[in-house]
């Protein structure tokens, strides 16, 4: 028999100044502050552009140290994200195990940790990669935390649209860290990203739509039918499709990504206009199966950017 703890949603649980948390659960908890599987989907997007801008294998030392500042920085955006929304995290079931709110980690801490891994990563970028890097790196980490965590997440429908930026800043580090510079490749794969998170992230917010409502967080979901969300989700997926079709007649990609991106792009639209129909026949619930595209998302980038990187060898 297992004794589990329950408790109303929207207290936090803050231990006793006196109070038992284990070392090992201390340390899980501070790795969990930096979301680690978010974390995977940004390094997906920045090796591969990698070898795409050394057209061949590149210094694997500079990947690693590339791969290490990422997830400083990008762990730095989402602790100050979780100190920011603890408030709400408390009333979500979703988040409401993560540490600040349960107290594993007190929000003093998770300040600190947050700012010194902003303050580290740049430094790491800086002085490992190049300056670029680390100014892009930065600028990634202050638009999650500021413009779409403080600013657009609790105002704006379109918070994630326009937050998702954040998300698509590794495509232009991973470029910079080989050329020190950036180039068309880079914008397309940027504008790739884009147009990729919202309607990657809109199937998961129909799923969780009434966390969402409950704690004023106005995401797109939240404020309009399914069938809206579901014609935006069909819209952007378009616009998505033919963006990552552009590198081949720029000349930065030849047949194989071609193919992939249109076999890979024309399933992701096969499953986006599934789930609109579903939507304008009423579909709710289990039958809507928003879901499967939010995990063909996922599938989709990383076959995209293993394209990506493995191109230059079939050219």
């Amino acid at each position: 028999m297992t004794a589990v703890e329950s408790r109303p949603a929207g207290v936090v649980l803050t231990p006793s100044p006196g109070g038992h948390r284990p070392f090992g659960a201390r340390v899980k908890a501070f790795v969990a502050l930096t979301k680690p599987r978010i974390i995977e989907l940004l390094l997906i997007t920045t090796v591969p552009v990698m070898f795409l801008a050394a057209q061949s294998v590149p210094d694997m030392w500079l990947v690693f140290v590339t791969c290490v500042g990422g997830y400083l920085s990008a762990g730095g955006a989402n602790a100050l994200n979780m100190y920011i929304d603890r408030d709400i995290d408390a009333m979500m079931d979703r988040t409401s195990r993560r540490p600040l709110v349960t107290g594993m980690v007190s929000p003093r801490e998770g300040l600190v940790f947050g700012l010194s891994l902003a303050v580290i990563s740049t430094l790491w970028f800086g002085l490992l990669v190049n300056w670029l890097s680390a100014a892009l790196a930065l600028g990634a980490l202050l638009f999650y935390v500021v413009v779409y965590t403080m600013i657009l997440k609790r105002r704006t429908s379109q918070n994630i649209v326009w937050g998702g930026i954040a998300g698509c800043m590794p495509v232009f580090i991973g470029w910079s860290a080989v050329t020190n510079s950036l180039s068309w490749a880079a914008v397309i794969l940027f504008l790739v990203m884009f147009f990729w998170t919202p309607p990657h992230y809109w199937p998961l917010s129909m799923k969780v739509r009434e966390d969402y409502a409950r704690v004023g967080v106005p995401m797109l979901p939240v404020v309009a039918s399914n069938r809206v969300v579901a014609r935006q989700i069909v819209l952007y997926s378009w616009v998505m499709v033919a963006v990552s079709l552009l590198l081949t007649p720029l000349g930065y990609t030849g047949w194989f990504y071609t193919s992939v991106a249109l076999v890979a792009g024309g399933w992701w639209l096969w499953e986006a206009h599934g789930l609109q129909s579903r939507a304008k026949s009423g579909a709710a619930g289990a039958k809507l199966k928003e879901m499967r595209l939010f995990h063909w998302s996922i599938t989709y980038v990383s076959l995209l950017f293993v394209a990506v990187a493995v191109d230059p060898f079939l050219r």
